[in-house]
């Protein structure tokens, strides 16, 4: 039962459902193209993993101290993942955006060459990901959100 009262926890929990809920409706806003699917989507406004890492360090901050070394190495872990959102997992959607590119002009050249529609359509393929990481803004407003998250549950753990 003492996981019901882990804040670090909870916070970290909450600001994941909250910044995956928030992606809907930001989204709407922007595009005017409701998609709830992103509720349950990597990548977007604002980054989950970001408000998380942020919420849970924060949490462990407002319990244990600023000066704790469990506070230090979940800024450590924060860091980590919030540049790898920016930056690895980034551009691998950014080759998905080119390989998906790629497939379809190549199945394209493939309908048109003559003699090719008589083996069939086995040359569709599902296409990748391509919203896999963040823009450093929505890695900035996920961390933003998970620190705000924590400062205002705290009061109710």
């Amino acid at each position: 039962m003492e996981i019901f009262a882990n804040f670090p926890l909870w916070s970290a929990l909450i600001a994941i459902v909250f910044a995956q809920t928030i992606k809907v409706p930001l989204h709407f806003i922007a595009t005017k193209e409701f998609k709830p699917g992103l509720a349950f989507s990597t990548g977007g406004m604002p980054s989950s993993h970001s408000a998380a890492v942020t919420a849970v360090a924060t949490g462990i901050g407002i319990e244990h101290g600023a000066s704790s070394g469990l506070f230090a190495v979940s800024c450590v872990v924060a860091i980590i993942i919030m540049f790898d959102a920016t930056g690895i997992r980034r551009q691998a959607g950014e080759q998905a955006i080119l390989i998906n590119m790629l497939v379809k002009d190549f199945n394209h050249f493939v309908s048109e060459a003559k003699g090719w529609k008589k083996k069939g359509e086995y040359e569709k393929q599902k296409e990748l990901k391509e919203l896999l990481g963040h823009q450093p803004i929505e890695v900035f407003f996920g961390g933003l959100t998970g620190i705000i998250l924590a400062f205002l549950l705290f009061p109710i753990f």
